[in-house]
């Protein structure tokens, strides 16, 4: 049975919401919780609720990470829930780590504790968002705000194997996000990125924007964090705004208040879809190990789904899957006698790519003369 470490103190409703979905997740994933955080707290939250499950383990932690803690300083609480949660995995007692904390606190003490995959420069941030089809990836989702064209390669590659091999997406395709779809849009970053994804196996179809993520035409969508982080929060307060005009609408008088008896299964329906605690956490593809990163607003439902989330990604061998096919993918000559595979190949082609001038750039936008 797979054992994911649950960082109880994590998030604005911690500890109660984060019991409640610990609970919900043993009783109906089939998994083993370990919630790490203040022992009497956590206690007192399970003795609320009459918990006597053997799937339900607890863990003293004496610190807490702050939701405005900057990632540097919470490095230095080494009895914080989610550094014991991180070295509990390191040490190989449990199998995934998932917390509604600081994002970025979690990226920082992942790599601290765990370190990067092999052939990983950056891990990232991996959202699924929902679509008229299967739903959709973004990535990065806000972990690297400065990225270069070969970081943009990598998320690429991790997010088309997550999307394939736990969304059962076949041949994900995979866009750039851009503000247009010609190929002269972008920056220097898109432009150098895009034209080395094009050299990849990756189902490549070049730029998407925005308004493309969710009609179902792109199954990845590769960006660095500051760009993916925006779009994501813009897709969010959407979501809660069409939400809310909606509610307001069938409040209006008896009539709509009728019609809303009437639809309201469809409406429910409708409004899971567009409802993050539905999509559980974030992987932090690229680390060492299995990291969720859940919302940090998150209630039961969300913690459950984040814990589910770990778990396929534990059950699907996800971290494997990417260190074989960066090497399989970057394998170049073997007389060489290299022993790295992937990224001197990818390397070389994007540094020639990043050594073009602006100029260039800028000449083919012209040329392509469109508006985004």
């Amino acid at each position: 049975m797979i054992r994911i470490a649950v960082d109880a103190m994590g998030g604005d409703h911690a500890p109660g919401a984060v019991v409640d979905g610990a609970l919900l997740a043993a009783k109906g994933l089939g998994v083993e919780i370990v919630l790490v955080g203040s022992k009497e707290a956590v206690d007192r939250e399970l003795s609320r609720r009459s918990v006597r499950d053997s799937a339900i383990q607890t863990i003293h932690a004496s610190q807490v990470v702050a939701m405005g803690e900057s990632p540097s300083a919470t490095l230095k609480k080494r009895d914080s829930s989610m550094m014991v949660a991180f070295q509990l995995m390191k040490r190989g007692e449990v199998e995934a780590v998932v917390s509604a904390g600081n994002s970025g606190a979690m990226m920082a003490t992942g790599m601290f504790v765990l370190g990067n995959l092999p052939l990983v420069d950056r891990p990232a941030i991996m959202v699924v968002v929902p679509t008229l089809l299967k739903g959709a990836v973004i990535i990065d989702a806000g972990a690297n705000v400065d990225c270069k064209p070969h970081h943009l390669v990598q998320f690429g590659l991790m997010g088309s194997i997550y999307a394939e091999k736990v969304l059962g997406i076949p041949r994900p395709r995979v866009g750039a996000l851009s503000n247009g779809e010609e190929e002269g849009k972008g920056n220097d970053l898109t432009r150098a990125a895009s034209e080395q994804l094009r050299s990849t196996p990756l189902n490549y179809i070049g730029y998407v924007e925005g308004r493309d993520i969710n009609s179902g035409g792109v199954d990845v969508v590769v960006c660095d964090g500051f760009t993916g982080n925006v779009a994501l929060k813009t897709m969010e307060g959407v979501a809660g705004f069409i939400l809310q005009v909606l509610k307001e609408a069938f409040r209006e008088n008896t009539l709509t208040r009728l019609s809303y008896l009437l639809s309201r299964g469809a409406l429910h329906r409708a409004y899971n879809r567009l409802d993050y605690a539905e999509y559980g956490g974030a992987p932090l593809l690229g680390l060492n190990g299995v990291a969720i990163v859940a919302h940090g607003g998150s209630g039961p439902k969300a913690i459950k789904n984040a814990i589910r989330v770990a778990k396929e990604t534990v059950a699907h061998d996800v971290n494997r899957l990417i260190v074989e096919v960066l090497e399989r993918l970057g394998e170049t000559h073997k007389e060489d006698g290299l022993p790295h595979k992937v990224w001197r190949h990818i390397r070389s082609k994007i540094d020639k790519i990043s050594e073009r001038p602006a100029a260039e750039g800028e000449g083919r936008e012209n040329k392509s003369g469109g508006k985004g």
